[in-house]
């Protein structure tokens, strides 16, 4: 954890995240910007005892709760307290609004990430980069 860990950010679902964007490109107006967020603020330490909790209940240590493992490094320089989205453009002109609240999307990816550990392994292994080298390093932009 940086620092104390109270930066706070917004938090949203992915899947949430993916259908604002579909929103956006099926309905949006060409050359506006919408902000994309899920109304809920909370800080980055909150989500890590957050996820230490569900991962005592779905998948527990014998060893202990995982809060135990959460360690604290120095902040870095300059590291902002908050980040803050407006999506009100995004719910008042499209009528979008996330569909999970936080309890139930985070929920949902920490069982994604328990249940595709085979995914997880090849991401810390490097595996999953190399894959994307191969399939994107060499696409040029024209």
């Amino acid at each position: 954890v940086y620092g104390d860990g109270q930066q706070v950010r917004d938090w949203l679902y992915v899947k949430d995240h993916c259908a604002a964007i579909r929103e956006v490109l099926a309905r949006g107006r060409l050359g506006e910007t919408y902000n994309v967020g899920g109304w809920n603020e909370k800080p980055n330490l909150d989500i890590v005892h957050t996820v230490c909790a569900l991962l005592d209940e779905m998948r527990p240590d014998p060893a202990g709760p995982y809060a135990r493992l959460v360690t604290y490094v120095t902040d870095r320089p300059g590291h902002d307290r908050r980040y803050a989205i407006d999506a009100r453009k995004l719910e008042r002109e499209l009528g979008w609004k996330p569909a999970e609240t936080f309890e139930t999307g985070i929920r949902k990816t920490v069982r994604w990430y328990l249940d595709n550990t085979d995914w997880v392994a090849r991401v810390q292994s490097g595996a999953y980069r190399e894959w994307v080298d191969r399939n994107y390093a060499d696409r040029s932009t024209r």
